[in-house]
């Protein structure tokens, strides 16, 4: 990706200077092999983390707040000489600039949301989450919370290299955000409380897949804007898009795939929204509750 002369968001919060001492058991402890399907399928696993661990436990709802874990002072966290700290907010910065636009085209104010780093763990708007939660959007908060692990993560198990795979997973998350500031987050968190565990996952499916979709318009506006994209990252981008796929994450963990279980989507599920918006670059073209009816 080309991102020399891209501009840095100043809505980075770099909170990895933070240790904490982490709770044991209770109703959100998760081990086992639900643990492994975490750590593995960790990437872009759901807006709210307490949700997730309430589709992945079997409990309904929230799990209870935990108590504030003692904590040093936040670090600079390399402020100003952290590359990996300058690509995540220079993505950041390109995403405010094209939903601004976006969003005024449409006659809404687009307001961007803060982007977390942290280390370990973090007290969000939605609870404690940790590391294995994966990168999430809290839409409580309004902010996007992020642990730069995730990456080696994203290239070494997942197999998603490049710096466009990494664009993609912040790009997916402010898709999310996009979609909190449009009602859609309240709408469908009301939904929820009255479908069965099987119709809940396949709602979920339909927020993920228009949060990838959102994130490939992102990258067709930004690109042609700013011509940020080089041959090999639009690969990059759908390699990364499938390796978190519903039935490619199953198959990993325990060998089989349970389309009822998606919440996600399947890797072509996923490849193809995010086609649809890199390829129009429309968000009427992103209406996945519409075209799935």
């Amino acid at each position: 990706m080309r991102l020399d002369d891209e501009r840095e968001s100043g809505n980075v919060e770099d909170l990895r200077g933070s240790r904490r001492r982490l709770p044991i058991g209770g109703r959100g402890a998760v081990g086992g092999i639900v643990a492994i399907v975490i750590i593995i399928g960790g990437l872009l696993l759901g807006v709210d983390p307490q949700v997730l661990l309430g589709i992945v436990g079997g409990v309904d709802g929230p799990a209870p707040q935990q108590q504030s874990a003692q904590m040093t002072s936040p670090g600079t966290g390399g402020e100003g000489t952290d590359p990996q700290r300058r690509f995540v907010a220079q993505i950041l910065g390109s995403t405010e600039d094209v939903w601004t636009a976006q969003m005024q085209a449409i006659g809404q104010r687009y307001i961007p949301p803060k982007l977390v780093l942290f280390t370990g763990a973090v007290d969000s708007g939605c609870g404690l989450a940790q590391t294995a939660v994966g990168p999430f959007y809290c839409p409580n908060d309004q902010k996007v919370y992020l642990d730069l692990d995730f990456f080696r993560e994203l290239q070494g198990r997942l197999g998603a290299k490049g710096d466009f795979a990494r664009a993609y997973v912040i790009a997916h998350e402010v898709g999310h955000h996009v979609q909190n500031l449009l009602g859609l987050m309240s709408n469908v968190q009301a939904a929820r409380q009255q479908l069965s565990p099987s119709d809940r996952n396949a709602l979920s499916v339909l927020v993920e897949l228009q949060a990838d979709c959102y994130a490939g318009l992102w990258a067709n506006h930004a690109n042609r804007d700013r011509h940020i994209l080089e041959q090999g990252d639009i690969e990059q981008g759908l390699n990364a898009v499938a390796a978190v796929g519903d039935d490619r994450l199953q198959r990993a963990a325990r060998g089989t795939v349970a389309p009822d279980k998606f919440t996600h989507g399947s890797s072509a599920q996923r490849v193809a929204w995010f086609s649809r918006g890199l390829r129009t670059g429309s968000m009427e073209q992103c209406n996945t509750f519409k075209r799935q009816q």
